[in-house]
């Protein structure tokens, strides 16, 4: 299984907690009634929408790493589908090539 790690935005609620972003994941969004909840809340929401992704026969996202400060970084591990579904394509991409 791969590991990927995201980059998180999380902003204070309106309403109070916290609300969370995965820029790299658009529409990946959750909150958490405290800081620490709204981390753990992210590393969930995004293990359930790259499983959405691996289930639709979508690609899963690879953040670039970025040269700005970050407040918190989440690592998830990828679906093992999904490792699969990388490395069959990888390999039909290769075959042309002779490796």
């Amino acid at each position: 299984m791969e590991t990927h790690t995201y980059t998180v935005q999380i902003e204070p609620a309106e309403e109070g907690g916290y609300n969370v972003f995965v820029p790299a994941l658009p529409g990946c969004v959750t909150q958490g009634a405290t800081y620490d909840e709204a981390v753990a809340m992210a590393e969930e929401a995004i293990e359930g929408f790259l499983e959405a992704l691996v289930k639709a026969g979508e690609t899963i996202p690879i953040e670039a790493p970025s040269s700005k400060p970050v407040k918190a970084l989440v690592r998830v591990k990828t679906p093992t589908a999904a490792y699969n579904a990388r490395a069959a394509a990888f390999m039909r991409r290769a075959e042309p090539c002779g490796i």
